[in-house]
């Protein structure tokens, strides 16, 4: 096999993803401009300048033209568990990387004040049907995490599955929390602060309950 052909798969998956960023660029901007609801699969087909069976192709449903951007974050949790400090246990490895992300201003933390970045979350957020969609992210990402829990040897399976429920949504509370903090006009110094002490209460309370196995 030649070189050239040896890259060929390479090139093809760049040119799907690329062709899948375009899609969804294309389909956020209408529903930013128009509201989720109210635009359609054909409407977004004919602005790409696509047919339905190809768009349906690279998105099976039309919310999944949102929430792809949320698959990068995918399995963040359990990333941070098993790349933690040696000595440094999985709530706290957990707690200050969400503080890390917080001063970051990281969109996955629900906290940024980005104009193109607030918009997307109010997009999420304010669409029920997008904000019940995004529940398929949180089962992967507690089962990723579980499964991370349980290499630490630190309690069985159901353990391990019942602390990553509880971290894991309570990450999501905290970054729905912050949006309507940035939302009801807090001005982000203060919003920041107070997206640090609700973090600093969160962790305590998961350390109440689990630190005798990840604390």
């Amino acid at each position: 096999m030649s070189e050239q052909q040896e890259q060929q798969p390479g090139l093809r998956e760049r040119k799907k993803q690329r062709t899948r960023q375009a899609l969804s660029d294309v389909a956020i901007a209408l529903f930013l401009e128009h509201g989720f609801d109210k635009v359609s699969v054909a409407d977004i087909a004919a602005a790409a300048e696509v047919s339905k069976p190809t768009l349906f192709r690279y998105f099976p449903a039309k919310e999944d033209l949102v929430l792809h951007r949320i698959a990068d974050h995918q399995g963040e949790a359990a990333r941070v568990v098993r790349g933690r400090e040696p000595g440094q246990s999985p709530l706290a490895a957990l707690r200050a990387h969400f503080h890390a992300r917080l001063d970051a201003h990281d969109p996955v933390t629900g906290f940024s004040d980005h104009p193109a970045v607030r918009a997307f979350h109010d997009l999420v957020y304010g669409t029920p049907s997008l904000l019940a969609r995004t529940v398929g992210f949180t089962a992967r990402d507690e089962k990723e995490l579980a499964d991370a829990l349980r290499e630490t040897g630190a309690g069985d399976e159901l353990t391990a599955w019942l602390a990553a429920a509880q971290i894991v949504t309570v990450h999501h509370h905290l970054a729905l929390a912050n949006w309507r903090t940035l939302t009801s006009g807090c001005a982000p110094s203060e919003a920041l602060v107070r997206a640090h002490a609700d973090a600093e209460r969160a962790f305590d309370l998961l350390g109440a309950g689990l630190g005798g196995h990840y604390g």
